[in-house]
């Protein structure tokens, strides 16, 4: 999917005000529109769409005292493809007259906090009203009071302004895109099963599918920009270093079979580009239908086996779509889930339209306890990766920005958005990966994985998707740090499983409680074989996107005062947890 300006949601900011004429309204009139403006300002000023565009803000046409102004508003916000609706107020006005009653649209209240006009009254009311009539909205209230000429936005309104935004963003971008499915299920794996229910009601997405015979087809009837395809495979041929080839001699490819294995790698990844976004070089070419391709915003390879049993396997073309750069130079990772795992590109999904940043896929694949390490290696682990670690590992799929290579002003291993990534940082990347050959046992009809290992001392936050019979999908996050082990104890652990794929050592926040009480508690509670990635600690904001689309969180290591929910998820127990489910449940999916 190519997001462009045009297509992208805008942020509606609704200045709400006390609606008697005749000295009440007048008086606050300048007041309530500067707040509204000093809001558009902040967002603008601090948000970014996965584009690297600042986010775009509209504030109705006048100040909203009764319903018709709201109708207007909301009629103004409909035309300017507004999909975050945020209201501020710093008097009592109208509660059920002014409030955003848009469905499918999320919702914020900014009431001031000050003592000459009563926001948090009207605050108060409005929630009350948005509750009674199902309509969640999120409650945004500065803990100390401001003085009534205070233009300045508080440091914890505008921590709940930037998650409330990035979170409604989030779902407005998902909606009305398109899931590609690129196969079917791999090797009976639950999350390749995809559940159109799950994208249509709780995503507001559409489902596509296309056989991998038709990758067959475009490679052999030259269905991709050939020009581009020269280009790629030079750039591939100087930045894309071969690794070990570990296969026994009896099965190893000669040099001349192997480089035609490169070619068809390299086709295999403009081609599912193209699937995704589409290519308008296709129908220049005669091929009109291929040029539009399907919308997707997200997407699965099938790969094992039906594919791999015979032809190249996907490594390299996941690898590439994951990363923040190619051929082209840098530009925005694509998301493209391994063994077309549907919920894990999901998670996938919400990592990146969160932070703007590439995301990896991996195997949630062993812990690794202290006393183990010490036994295999001899080393008894300390700091970080003194209470066990995780290893993470995948095929060779993995996004190469997780190598770590690029770094902050301090110098310190981070991901960035694609719009922050040097020259210099895009070869560092390139410069530490391998792409050794394809494990014959595992791929019979060869391929290329990327191998590397993640520099240590990343903030992380991995997540996942699950559906759970009788309840529907749930959030699981844990935020933690990669970490670096002695080299030694790396070879010898990472060596015991295939040391030809791209490793994290990762390390969960524990809190000495349920499924964080220690390491093993964390990997003993993953409720699937995979997870995703990236940088940064963002497990807040994927609470809060969750709550928006109504998907329960079952495990997380977020401090509780930073959780933001709906106001109305209160009104549901006082156990918040259990209050989530319960409020999950009685809204249900947020687009049935």
């Amino acid at each position: 999917m190519i997001l462009t300006a045009s297509n992208l949601p805008k942020i509606g900011i609704r200045p709400t005000i006390d609606g008697r004429l005749g000295g009440v309204r007048e008086s606050l009139e300048e007041q309530t529109m500067a707040m509204a403006k000093t809001v558009q300002k902040f967002l603008e000023e601090n948000l970014k769409y996965p584009t690297g565009e600042a986010v775009q803000c509209v504030i109705a046409d006048s100040t909203i005292g009764r319903v018709r102004e709201a109708a207007e508003c909301a009629e103004k916000f409909a035309k300017e493809n507004v999909g975050v609706s945020i209201t501020v107020t710093p008097c009592w006005c109208y509660g059920s007259e002014t409030i955003d009653m848009t469905p499918h649209i999320p919702k914020a209240i900014w009431g001031f906090n000050g003592t000459e006009r009563p926001g948090a009254v009207y605050l108060a009311a409005a929630l009350a009203g948005h509750s009674q009539k199902g309509v969640p909205a999120f409650s945004i209230y500065s803990h100390e009071v401001q003085e009534a000429g205070d233009t300045n936005i508080p440091s914890d309104v505008q921590a709940k302004l930037l998650k409330f935004a990035k979170s409604g963003l989030a779902v407005s971008i998902m909606k009305g895109k398109s899931y590609l499915s690129i196969g079917s299920v791999s090797m009976g794996i639950a999350g390749s099963i995809v559940d159109e229910t799950f994208f249509q009601e709780y995503l507001g997405m559409r489902n596509e599918y296309v056989d991998m015979s038709e990758i067959s087809r475009r490679i052999e009837e030259n269905i991709f920009d050939q020009a581009e395809y020269e280009k790629a495979l030079a750039w591939t041929k100087e930045y894309c270093e071969e690794g070990v080839d570990l296969n026994e001699e009896g099965v190893k490819r000669t040099d001349a079979e192997k480089a035609k294995i490169w070619e068809k790698v390299v086709k295999m990844t403009l081609i599912c580009k193209d699937l995704m976004q589409g290519n308008d070089k296709l129908k220049e070419a005669g091929f009109g239908e291929e040029a539009l391709g399907h919308n997707a915003i997200a997407a699965g390879f099938q790969g094992q086996r039906q594919w791999t049993d015979f032809q190249p396997n996907g490594d390299f073309m996941e690898a590439i779509l994951n990363s923040s750069f190619d051929w082209n130079g840098i530009r925005n990772p694509y998301m493209m889930a391994t063994e077309n795992d549907a919920l894990n590109g999901v998670s996938m999904l919400f990592g990146y339209l969160l932070t703007n940043q590439a995301q990896v896929f991996c195997d949630v694949r062993t812990f690794w306890s202290a006393d183990s390490i010490e036994r295999v290696t001899g080393e008894r682990l300390e700091g970080l990766a003194g209470n066990g670690v995780i290893h993470l590992i995948n095929s060779g799929s993995a996004t190469l920005d997780g190598t770590g290579q690029q770094s902050d002003a301090e110098g310190n291993p981070v991901m960035k958005p694609f719009w922050d990534i040097t020259e210099e940082e895009k070869e560092k990347c390139l410069l530490n990966t391998k792409w050794p050959a394809a494990i014959h046992e595992y791929f019979r009809g060869g391929g290329y994985s990327s191998q590397f290992l993640t520099k240590g001392g990343m903030p992380v936050t991995m997540a996942r998707i699950n559906i759970i019979k009788g309840i529907g999908p749930v959030l699981q996050l844990a935020e933690g740090w990669s970490v670096d082990l002695p080299d030694h104890v790396h070879k010898a652990l990472d060596q015991r499983t295939n040391e030809t794929w791209p490793t994290t050592w990762f390390v969960p926040r524990l809190t000495g409680e349920g499924a964080f009480k220690d390491v093993y508690s964390v990997m003993a509670n993953w409720g699937a074989n995979h997870g995703a990635f990236s940088y940064g600690h963002y497990g807040e904001e994927l609470i809060t996107l969750a709550s928006m689309l109504r998907i329960p969180v079952c495990m997380h290591n977020v401090d509780t005062n930073n959780v933001f929910r709906p106001s109305s998820w209160a009104g549901h127990g006082m156990d918040a947890e259990g209050a989530d489910y319960r409020a999950c449940s009685n809204y249900g999916p947020l687009y049935k």
